[in-house]
This record gives structure tokens, C-alpha cells and sequence, in this order.
């Protein structure tokens, strides 16, 4: 399979945070790679992981760091990829990750989630890749519909909550 979605960390320390990414990504029957790669750290293999992802099939990157997190930014700089960013939370509750993510300069966009917010960050991945992809839509489809189900069962199991004042 040629994965069409790259999952990179910044360590794998934030893998209890992305396997949500990664969980959505296989349930939609997305081929996707998932890759510990630091912008401090390995410099040099961020820069060739981002000039060759789109030669390897990759259509949309998701890129999750904390603290600093340079890492979305450098690989938004090196391709012409759509890249995501997941501010993790460490320090300042991943107020500082959010932040260094989100403010981009002008020509480098990286789309950015809440932090900690991989799930929101693999339905963006899925929704670009699906634009393209009639069945990976209707899964898609298929999966928004299934959270109003779940709103709606939720709301009729809240009408059995009794309270001397509740009234519905």
C-alpha cells in the first residue's frame, strides 16, 4: 500500500496523543505511515522526509509537536503538501505548542487543531484526501452521520434523568 497520509511526531512520546490519528486513519481504510522525526533533532532527515513525501503518494501531512514545535512549520516550508499540525500539550497546557504552530508566516500555512486534537486532525487529512476519493466520502459520510446518532441517543437517554425540577 502507498500511504496517503504521513503521521510524523516530534518523539515518540507523542504517541498516546496521535494513536487517535492513527486509529480514525485505519477505521476509514486510509493507507497512512507514522514516523518520530525532530526538527531540532534530525534537521536533515525533516528536510528529505518533506521534499520526497509527495514523490512517495502522500497527499497530506500530520504533524505533531510540543513545546517549540517547529516541526509542522519546517515541513510546511520544504513541500507544497497540505500540512496539519497537533499542538501537543506539555508546558503552558500546549498553550507555547499551539501557538509556535499557528502563527505561520505568510506563505507557509499550516492548518492547526486544538491541542492535543489528532482525531480533528485525521477527519481534516480525510476530508482533503477524500475531495478526490467517492468511497473514502461516503465513509466519511457515513461517520458524521454516525455522531448525530450519538448525539441523539445521548439526548434520549438525558430525558430519563429526573430531577424535581426538570422539565422535559
Amino acid at each position: 500500500m502507498t500511504p496517503l497520509v504521513s503521521i510524523i511526531m516530534g518523539s515518540t512520546s507523542d504517541l498516546p496523543v496521535m494513536e487517535k490519528a492513527c486509529a480514525l486513519l485505519d477505521a476509514m481504510q486510509v493507507p497512512f505511515e507514522l514516523h518520530a522525526l525532530s526538527a531540532h533533532r534530525t534537521p536533515a532527515e525533516v528536510s528529505a522526509f518533506a521534499r520526497e513525501a509527495e514523490g512517495r503518494g502522500v497527499k497530506v501531512i500530520i504533524a505533531a509537536a510540543g513545546m517549540a514545535a517547529a516541526l509542522p512549520g519546517v515541513v510546511a516550508a520544504e513541500t507544497t503538501l497540505p500540512v496539519i499540525g497537533v499542538p501537543i500539550k506539555g508546558m503552558l497546557d500546549g498553550l507555547d505548542a499551539l501557538l509556535s504552530i499557528v502563527q505561520m508566516p505568510p506563505g507557509i500555512p499550516v492548518a492547526t487543531v486544538g491541542v492535543n486534537g489528532a482525531l480533528n486532525a485525521a477527519l481534516l487529512a480525510v476530508q482533503i484526501v477524500a475531495a478526490g476519493d467517492a468511497a473514502l466520502m461516503e465513509r466519511y459520510r457515513a461517520y458524521k452521520a454516525g455522531l448525530k446518532d450519538k448525539i441523539t441517543k445521548a439526548n434520549a437517554e438525558l430525558s430519563g434523568v429526573k430531577y424535581a425540577f426538570k422539565t422535559n
